[in-house]
């Protein structure tokens, strides 16, 4: 038997945890990877059901870390406590070969940082936007971890500029979404008619953005369909809970809107749609991918805006326009979110010619699209064989 064979059948042990579906999603397509050279491979940590589906175990709920905003954190912050020194504790006494934090920066990189003081390897999936606010994180994730994976081209720069060891692996996304997205077949596989116009109204995946959201996102679709009584309303959720939360307030603020509600399908109710009325996150980058228009809001609670009004420095917050570097689908944000600025903005997509939007999401498509996956599984195998990923510079607070 080969070293390499050897070694392909050693029982690596690859501990993951990941605070929410998207990092489900880059977990489960890194474990995938990860599996072609160590099929015997354990992965074990906190995980979603794509992660479960392969394998994976997972300690916990992954709804545990699915917290966003000061505020909100604050909250659950004892629990929140809990899990990490459970982990920290299980990790240290059955010690796996390499960590990967997927995201979920605040509970990961101290969970790495822990485990590296122990001798473990670390690696962070996701940069946090140490590029956007609280720019002296970089010192932390330095100590913290062994290597960033980046999943955008102007991250990698940020660490280089710090010497932190960063790798641009891409985005699954870009692997996954076709570079055309066909709007009729998509209709044909969810039931929707051909012939009308479709706006999807997508107001997150967490309960706090329904809550914050859908009171705007009713309002200016009841205002839309007195405009176009053709109109078609579309709202993709991503569970049962999410169904439910979005009935229970449509019921109390919109009853008579008809909206059809699609569980587990949101890429292709993105793709049969003309225009998508989202909430700010990850799926304005598929939706990006898929080449629709959008206008994105989005709303935190008042204490938490007001503590990041004065710490994040970005001319925009949404992914289409922070990688295009420029104003390409509009943005609204805490109180611009009302029905008199949405209405106006979503008749402008639905109804006009978007070829010129279409050019520049291509050429996001093509910037991103790089084998995401198998270039993350590349880099942590890279992590596990060497000796010393640290940087040559030491760097000091």
């Amino acid at each position: 038997m080969t070293a390499q064979n050897q070694n392909t059948h050693q029982h690596v042990i690859f501990a993951i945890v990941v605070g929410e579906h998207s990092g489900d999603t880059l977990g489960a397509g890194l474990i995938s990877s990860l599996r072609q050279t160590h099929p015997y491979a354990k992965f074990i940590g906190i995980g979603g059901p794509k992660m479960q589906a392969l394998g994976f175990e997972s300690l916990f709920a992954m709804d545990e870390l699915s917290v966003m905003g000061l505020v909100e954190v604050l909250g659950r912050l004892r629990r929140l406590l809990h899990v990490r020194k459970t982990l920290t504790d299980f990790f240290t006494t059955n010690k796996p070969d390499v960590f990967i934090g997927i995201d979920a920066p605040d509970f990961n990189i101290g969970l790495e940082l822990k485990l590296k003081d122990k001798g473990i390897k670390t690696v962070h999936y996701v940069s946090p936007s140490v590029w956007a606010w609280r720019e002296k994180r970089i010192f932390k994730i330095a100590k913290a971890t062994d290597m960033v994976l980046a999943l955008l081209p102007f991250e990698k720069s940020f660490y280089d500029k710090h010497n932190v060891p960063c790798t641009f692996v891409g985005h699954p996304l870009a692997d996954d979404i076709p570079m055309y997205s066909d709007k009729s077949l998509a209709r044909d596989k969810l039931g929707l008619a051909q012939d009308k116009k479709i706006l999807a109204l997508m107001p997150g995946s967490r309960g706090g953005e329904l809550e914050r959201l859908l009171s705007d996102f009713f309002e200016s679709a009841k205002k839309l369909q007195a405009q176009d009584p053709e109109l078609l309303f579309v709202a993709p959720m991503i569970s049962e809970k999410r169904t439910e939360q979005f009935n229970r307030l449509k019921a109390e603020l919109a009853p008579d809107l008809a909206v059809t509600v699609i569980l587990n399908q949101t890429q292709d109710v993105m793709a049969a749609s003309d225009c998508l009325l989202t909430a700010s996150g990850t799926v304005t980058l598929e939706a990006a991918l898929i080449k629709r228009p959008m206008v994105i809001c989005y709303k935190f609670s008042p204490v938490t805006f007001m503590l990041a009004r004065w710490l994040v420095k970005l001319k925009w917050f949404s992914l289409p326009n922070l990688l295009a570097n420029k104003s390409l689908v509009p943005e609204l944000l805490q109180k611009e979110v009302c029905a008199d600025n949405i209405v106006p903005l979503i008749k402008a997509r639905l109804y006009q010619d978007q070829n010129q939007l279409n050019e520049s999401y291509t050429d996001i498509h093509q910037q991103l699209k790089c084998d995401a996956s198998a270039q993350a599984a590349k880099a942590v195998l890279d992590v596990l064989a060497a000796k010393d990923l640290s940087p040559k510079t030491s760097i000091t607070n």
